[in-house]
């Protein structure tokens, strides 16, 4: 069996597996290392994992996953999530469809602590989700709206996604960060516009009322210490002051200090923060060790090596072959775990991308295609039919139904689609930030 169809057979068999419900991870695991000993054998195996194993996971970069994730979990169990929501709605609650964008401009915020886009929405489903239906929003608009929020936690840095993508691809995790600041704020600004156009031309999914705004100062005093948080975390790695390693450790301390401070952390609640962030990171972790093995088998067949030379081959304009690579990913993204089919894909995809010429240097290309791929997994979470984003939401909302989100959804994917054309077409917005602060 030649190593092009032994990897056409490996992919087959370990789609399989997850269709019968096997582990993500697992799943990986086991079709690489079968396809790894049927290419060389179980000494060869063994002695890769021996060595393999542990310089994959002694990599210190890695240890900013837990950072980040720990964080978001502190950030998320000392009520920061209500009291973001509350000073967005004091600023746009009067506007009609005001508290929709409040949800869009509060995840926009959490975003930039927590790094995870399940978190996002399940937290803001529980702070948000009560509010809106108090106010009388549609359903399906209301759940849409808090669905798509959440992928917010992975567009706005830090990102988990991000993160991976940088290991996978031994590209610099700070200048990720720094190429999806933009088009993660153009997400929270496209989001409210589709907002404002749906209302116009359905006024009935969000009516108007007078919504009780409060104190604004009041209510901005309670967000400002988590504020500063994310702007030094982001900044101190935007302008060098430290690693992002060392940003996630001092976001992570701070949280903990914020909450203790105002006694909204509670011992038990920082001890479900650490066992939620070891239960995450322990599910990465175990993706990450498969996705290293599944590859090494896709290595041994020279499967990437032969897609890139055949793509390569065909003549195609580079935009074209991206615009398919793209194309490709949404659809994977809306029946694929978002880790598991970056992790799945990068092999092929990457060398393909690096081969092709876009008039920019390869490291360039690198991050511009890490911050597409990026928006891509972000349709994914919210695309039918599966989008775990819409998901979540409906494990909290049980009396919508899951169709109704899915509609709710689609104005959003609509501006998605929009906001990925230009990224594409304008390789610039990802990368200008990247080449002023270099």
């Amino acid at each position: 069996m030649s190593g092009l169809t032994l990897a056409f057979f490996g992919f087959g068999a370990m789609l399989l597996l997850i269709a019968l419900r096997m582990p993500i991870g697992l799943s990986m695991l086991v079709v690489g290392a079968l396809g790894f000993v049927y290419q060389s054998s179980w000494g060869a195996f063994f002695s890769y994992m021996k060595t393999n194993t542990y310089h994959q996971f002694a990599n210190y970069t890695l240890s900013v996953i837990p950072l980040f994730i720990l964080m978001g979990a502190l950030a998320e169990r000392s009520g920061i999530s209500t009291a973001l929501f509350r000073a967005a709605e004091a600023f746009a609650g009067r506007l009609r469809g005001g508290l929709a964008m409040a949800v869009i401009w509060a995840c926009t915020a959490f975003g930039a602590i927590c790094g995870s886009s399940v978190a996002t929405t399940a937290t803001f489903g529980r702070a948000a989700l009560p509010e809106l239906q108090r106010y009388k929003y549609d359903g399906g608009f209301a759940t849409g709206t808090i669905a798509i929020g959440g992928t917010l936690g992975i567009l706005i840095p830090p990102s988990v996604i991000l993160v991976v993508y940088a290991i996978t691809t031994e590209q610099n995790i700070a200048k990720l960060f720094k190429a999806a600041l933009i088009p993660g704020l153009m997400a929270a600004l496209f989001y409210c516009i589709a907002i404002a156009w749906v209302v116009r031309r359905r006024p009935h999914l969000a009516p108007e009322a007078e919504v009780h705004v409060g104190n604004r100062l009041k209510v901005l005093a309670a967000v400002w210490p988590v504020v500063l948080i994310a702007v030094i975390v982001v900044g101190g790695i935007y302008g060098g002051v430290f690693t992002p390693t060392e940003g996630a450790a001092f976001g992570a301390i701070a949280m903990l200090l914020v909450g203790l401070l105002q006694r909204s952390l509670s011992l038990e609640a920082i001890v479900g923060a650490l066992k939620q962030t070891a239960d995450t990171t322990g599910m990465i972790f175990i993706i990450l060790l498969g996705s290293e093995v599944f590859n090494a088998f896709l290595a041994r067949s020279q499967m990437p090596t032969l897609a890139a030379e055949w793509v390569t081959s065909q003549g195609l304009p580079p935009y074209v072959v991206m615009v398919c690579l793209l194309a490709l990913y949404i659809l994977l993204g809306a029946v694929m775990d978002e880790l598991a089919m970056l992790l799945l894909t990068l092999p092929v995809f990457f060398p393909i991308v690096q081969a092709l010429d876009f008039g920019l240097p390869a490291d360039e290309v690198a991050i511009w295609f890490g911050i597409l791929v990026l928006i891509v997994v972000g349709i994914g979470l919210t695309a039918p039919p599966i989008g775990l984003n819409v998901f979540v939401i409906s494990s909290i909302a049980r009396t919508v139904p899951i169709a109704s989100t899915y509609r709710g959804v689609l104005p959003f994917i609509g501006m998605d689609i929009i906001r990925l054309g230009l990224v594409v077409a304008f390789p610039s917005l990802a990368l200008w930030l990247v080449r002023v602060l270099s």
